[in-house]
């Protein structure tokens, strides 16, 4: 019997050890502050709440991403962010996760941890010494004429923390969200996309600071108090060139059918194009707007063509991208493949040759029932903008009903 016993007790240990060795096999339900390595000194993080084990919600500010695309393989889980080619892939832990986040197609990797029941983004150790809610004029790389360019900085404060974003002419930073810490502005998102990371050095009516997205670039920035500074208006940034009055294209959509402008299902309607790619944070906040638009106005000579732009290396990889932005969102109008291998600008330009430039992903141009261009409109003012947001969907909408009454 003492064999036996002593037996049974060893068992008992071995089976212990090797479960304790395995560690545990699905994500742990509770929040966790994650942590994106920008450099060796230097972490960008964000907040996540794990709802179940096939379901979890990452926060920005007033956003909440809802991620249910997450498997598992032996003692690693990997999570895939809606819409967006990327990934986490990670090692489950009795701490948390350590792993990384991917880009397959753009050959990027950052190293990963979340840690289980920690519920601050950042942490602090000073009173803020000054207020920075209001408007900033701000330019990005100033001491490059190359790199050089603007921005509008709207923030709130209370207390310590701070949410806002910056608009540039070609679109916003979306919802950043962070704190002030005695006189170092810190402000961090990620959408599953994009990692940023903004910190400063503030007063009460400068910055001076460096933006970070993920680990592969960094820029400067300065800023100054200007509550009455504005953008350029995105609406004369870009334009046919002299002698086009027109949009011609002829793309494929993802059956392989090839589509144009001059078939008649846009024949006498007013067409709205879009420049946009399913890897491109503010053209989902675009395409989000545009599919609700037109389940509500299709019937009214109303049509909608999305123009894709992918940096994925295949065509069949860039029609999977499609399709499932497509899914997620509930896209009704058709997006067809205009490039793949690349998201280059010049390249898209050269797609579409009777635009000065394309300046922007999302770049917005609408067509009235003659064919005719008569408007363009650069980037997308995000619902992170606020008011801006409104103001955009007010003329939106007015100038598609002047068009649809013509």
């Amino acid at each position: 019997m003492r064999v036996i016993s002593l037996l049974s007790l060893l068992i008992l240990l071995v089976s212990c050890k090797e479960e304790k060795q395995q560690g545990p096999k699905n994500l742990k339900v509770g929040t966790y502050q994650a942590l994106l390595k920008v450099n060796d000194s230097l972490d960008m993080p964000f907040i996540f709440e794990v709802l179940s084990s096939n379901k979890l919600q990452i926060f920005n500010a007033e956003e909440q991403i809802e991620v249910d695309e997450i498997s598992y393989r032996n003692d690693s889980v990997f999570i895939k962010p809606p819409v967006f080619d990327s990934y986490i892939a990670a090692k489950l832990t009795e701490t948390g996760l350590e792993g990384n986040y991917i880009k397959d197609d753009l050959n990027r990797s950052v190293p990963f941890t979340a840690i289980y029941g920690k519920t601050k983004r950042f942490e602090t150790s000073n009173k803020a010494e000054t207020n920075v809610s209001g408007i900033w004029e701000t330019t990005f790389s100033p001491n490059s004429d190359e790199d050089r360019y603007i921005a509008k900085g709207i923030f709130k404060q209370d207390h310590q923390k701070v949410t806002g974003t910056f608009r540039t002419t070609t679109g916003d930073y979306r919802y950043l969200e962070g704190v002030l810490d005695g006189n170092q502005l810190k402000l961090s998102t990620f959408d599953g996309s994009h990692a940023f990371l903004f910190t400063a050095t503030v007063t009460d009516s400068t910055m001076q600071g460096m933006f970070y997205s993920g680990n592969h670039f960094k820029e400067p920035f300065v800023a100054k108090r200007n509550e009455s500074f504005e953008l350029p208006d995105a609406n004369n940034l870009t334009f046919l060139k002299e002698g086009f009055d027109k949009l011609s294209f002829s793309f494929p959509d993802e059956n392989g059918n090839m589509v144009s402008l001059e078939d008649e299902r846009f024949k006498n309607k007013v067409v709205l194009v879009q420049i946009m790619g399913t890897w491109c944070p503010n053209c989902l906040d675009e395409s989000k707007y545009l599919a609700n638009y037109y389940k509500n106005n299709k019937n009214q000579d109303f049509e909608i063509i999305g123009l894709a732009f992918e940096y994925t290396k295949t065509e069949d990889k860039a029609f999977e991208n499609i399709k499932r932005l497509k899914s997620r969102i509930d896209i009704e109008y058709p997006i067809l493949l205009a490039q793949y291998g690349s998201s280059s600008k010049v390249s898209a330009q050269e797609k579409l040759p009777m635009l000065n430039h394309v300046l922007s992903y999302p770049t917005t141009i609408f067509i009235d029932k003659t064919g005719i261009v008569r408007k363009i409109h650069t980037g997308f003012n995000g619902p992170a903008t606020g008011d801006k947001y409104t103001e955009f969907t007010n003329e939106f909408e007015s100038f598609v009903s002047g068009l649809l009454e013509e």
